[in-house]
């Protein structure tokens, strides 16, 4: 498949009176047409901050790096050419739908305002439109839900509407931030189902972002996992929870409660440590001081993103020295 977007070797940096924050430090992703791709991680791993540059919505300066989307690098382009790609050809599902929409305007007014700035719809038709959107996404009475305002709605249907507002001039890429986030499991399920549906209908290529492995399972092609601004591994989503590479992926997945058929008493299991505060990690893997596996090279270099198998890349010193195990017993031999 074709490449939709290419974000290559992107470092978004915050300078604060306290000094640099690299929120996301050399990220490197890559999305094909019709993909969807999960970037899963901790809160603080840089996940929204890559996504919101790549929208170039982020407070935040890039140094270094490219973004490059149909051909064209979203970040040597002018505000005017961003701001029509943006809501058109790239739309983002916020995670917040209470304090993205606007309280002040009604719904229908917020969907047809990306129909009437980028599709040229009239008043009339951008309401009959918006109308058919909120059906698509399974609201019901739609033409009552146009007239009304955000607090009106409850957060399943505030969601439904963020989701009709990205799809509403059918955007080649939907960024869906913590899509179901503070929603029960039967909305989280209505949500996803309806993500599918519209990647299906309009062949869209979603990035989810999320920090729930249940969501990946159920709806992405590939995954990428962040950790302290940097990707640490990744491969298509049967690989990395079949065979994951990294010990913060082998961690992530180690920590999901399953069932289990003991009368005992099961500790669930959790990575030790804490995330660390963005701005505050040094040289080394930035996931070494929490890592049973670390070396002391671990805590000194950084190591290289390199291939462990087909398709599956990892970042991981671990790797370095299983190689090195495999040469030299080659070498006895």
């Amino acid at each position: 498949m074709e490449n939709l977007l290419e974000i290559k070797n992107l470092k978004t940096y915050f300078y604060s009176e306290n000094g640099v924050v690299p929120a996301v430090d050399g990220v490197s992703i890559t999305i094909k047409k019709g993909e969807t791709l999960g970037i899963v991680g901790e809160s603080g791993s840089g996940k929204s901050v890559t996504a919101l540059t790549a929208m170039r919505l982020t407070p935040g300066k890039v140094v270094e790096g490219s973004i490059n989307f149909n051909g064209k690098d979203l970040l040597t382009l002018s505000d005017e050419a961003m701001r029509k790609i943006r809501g058109k050809e790239i739309a983002m599902i916020f995670q917040e739908p209470m304090t993205s929409l606007n309280p002040v305007f009604t719904i229908g007014n917020q969907i047809a305002e990306a129909l009437k700035t980028h599709m040229n719809f009239t008043k009339t038709k951008a309401n009959e439109r918006a109308i058919e959107l909120l059906e698509l996404v399974g609201i019901p009475r739609p033409e009552r839900i146009v007239k009304e305002y955000p607090h009106q709605l409850s957060g399943g249907m505030r969601q439904r509407v963020m989701i009709a507002m990205a799809m509403a001039c059918n955007p080649s890429l939907l960024i869906a931030d913590e899509p179901t986030t503070a929603l029960d499991v039967t909305i989280q399920a209505q949500i996803l189902d309806l993500m599918r549906d519209l990647k299906k209908e309009h062949n869209t290529s979603i990035l989810m972002i999320t920090h729930d492995l249940g969501v990946v399972a159920e709806t992405c092609d590939r995954v990428c996992v962040m950790y302290g601004g940097k990707v640490v591994e990744e491969s298509d989503v049967h690989e990395i929870f079949n065979n994951p590479k990294h010990p913060y992926t082998q961690g992530l997945l180690k920590s999901i409660p399953s069932l289990i058929d003991s009368e005992e008493e099961t500790r669930l299991y959790s990575i030790e440590g804490n995330v660390p505060i963005p701005g505050t990690l040094r040289g080394g893997c930035h996931f070494a001081p929490r890592c049973e596996f670390a070396m002391n090279i671990c805590h000194t270099e950084v190591p290289s993103y390199k291939e462990v198998a087909t398709g599956h890349f990892s970042r991981c010193w671990l790797h370095e020295v299983e190689d090195e195990e495999v040469q030299n017993e080659a070498n006895i031999s």
